[in-house]
């Protein structure tokens, strides 16, 4: 008998529930018979009817049908795609209580999973701009001979459909306003059923669009883009292999970004890691520093450093800075910001953090201080060197409260240090997402 003929049929009518709280994905979480459902688009406190979508042994899924009871903090979502679009996941909800309910994600986490909790909590770090803040970002495309078009945008909810989108609100306006002109000219190409995905990348001055093409474009196909490009002030890649595949249909652009109160200009390419949200990255960067608490005689490691977006600011107040990235064209890119930058006093290796070796030069180096950005993974691999290191203070940035909480557990009912504090940081509005920042110290 196949899978889906085993499937339990899934009640047919709507089923009422009180919602208690979000989870991490930003459903709404009620408990039915003991059992938890996380339903979408419902918001804690309300009281709604939903349909199950599927059922679990452990735990159900459902989506609202009528909202009975709504929270105070229900707004009308601005984008008329949200609930189908898979790129947001609270334009329902007030941007304050969006950021309270991210707390309240990260507080469970750090209880829960890592058996602490925080000496103080930070203020939330919002972002000042709620929309059109987005300046990283991969699309798909796909050409629907039904609806006679081509569709650019995020893939729906649930699903890996391609999103039928006039606009996008939290793109940045140069593209989140221009998503129909950018799927009108791939219409026109003669590749059209063979472009995937696009990356978009922009920096303060310029935007790059690379292009993901599984069939190699006419020179005709690469007019249309450029001019496309050029009426838009974007620059037009191409990628038709690897990463190292990636480069300029023209003229190459230079990406860079500013780092005002730290007067550090970063210059990247356009597949290099960057935060998305520009505002958001330099109030972040200005809190780490606070909390560093950085003296001009001490040295500081920047672990996970890229291409230095923690190290340059830093070195700026340390005697030294030592960065470890795993990504060699991500260090070769922070030794050039460090030269560019005139900054002479940091220094960077390429090493893999998930797979230290023992001869690493920095493991034999004594620091002060050490800050951590890793990705949605953690740092799991390297707590265990920080007390041999002489690591007194600790600062986390990050994207994912269960690998931070994960990691809490170990640098304080492991290793001895003090969660001083944490909090959250506002990177992804109306999304789910949530970055968080944390500092623990040895006494």
């Amino acid at each position: 008998m196949s899978r889906s003929r085993r499937r339990k049929t899934l009640p047919a009518e709507p089923v009422a529930a009180s919602i208690d709280t979000l989870d991490q994905k930003g459903r709404g979480v009620a408990h039915i018979d003991g059992k938890a459902v996380f339903v979408e688009g419902a918001l804690p406190g309300e009281a709604v009817l939903f349909t199950y979508t599927r059922q679990r042994r452990s735990y159900d899924e459902g989506r609202v049908e009528m909202v009975i009871k709504p929270s105070p903090d229900r707004v009308e979502p601005r984008c008329p795609h949200f609930g189908v679009c898979g790129g947001c996941s609270l334009q329902h909800m007030a941007p304050r209580a969006q950021i309270l309910a991210k707390q309240r994600v990260l507080i469970d986490a750090l209880e829960r999973i890592g058996k602490t909790r925080p000496e103080t909590f930070f203020p939330p770090l919002e972002s000042p701009r709620q929309w059109g803040y987005r300046r990283k970002a991969r699309l798909g495309v796909k050409y629907v001979a039904k609806k006679g078009k081509v569709l650019v945008g995020f893939r729906e909810r649930g699903a890996s459909f391609v999103t039928d989108l006039s606009r996008c609100e939290v793109l940045n306006p140069l593209i989140g306003e221009n998503i129909q002109a950018l799927g009108a000219v791939i219409d026109s190409l003669s590749i059209r059923e063979r472009i995937p995905q696009i990356e978009m990348a922009m920096g303060d001055r310029t935007c790059v669009l690379v292009f993901r093409v599984l069939d190699p474009p006419s020179a005709e196909d690469i007019d249309r883009l450029l001019a496309f490009g050029r009426d838009q002030g974007i620059g037009i890649y191409l990628q038709d292999g690897g990463p190292d595949s990636i480069a300029p249909a023209a003229e190459p652009v230079t990406l860079d970004y500013t780092l005002a109160a730290f007067d550090i200009t970063l210059r990247f390419l356009p597949t290099d890691f960057t935060q998305v949200n520009r505002e958001l990255n330099g109030l972040m960067v200005e809190r780490a520093l606070e909390l560093m608490q950085i003296k001009s005689h001490e040295r500081v490691l920047d672990l996970f450093c890229g291409l230095g977006n923690f190290t340059l600011p830093m070195a700026q107040a340390a005697a030294e800075v030592v960065g470890v990235e795993g990504e060699a064209g991500l260090v070769q890119r922070a030794r050039e910001n460090a030269a560019r930058n005139g900054i002479g006093n940091a220094r960077f290796h390429t090493a893999d953090l998930y797979a230290i070796e023992d001869n690493e030069p920095w493991l034999g180096e004594r620091f002060d201080k050490v800050l951590l950005d890793p990705p949605r993974s953690g740092a799991a691999e390297v707590l265990v060197h920080l007390p041999a290191l002489g690591v007194q203070r600790v600062v986390y940035v990050s994207c994912y409260p269960g690998t931070l909480a994960r990691d809490a557990d170990v640098l304080v009912n492991r290793l001895g240090y003090r969660l001083r504090g944490a909090g959250v940081m506002d990177m992804f509005p109306h999304t789910a997402h949530v970055e968080s920042i944390a500092v623990f110290e040895r006494d």
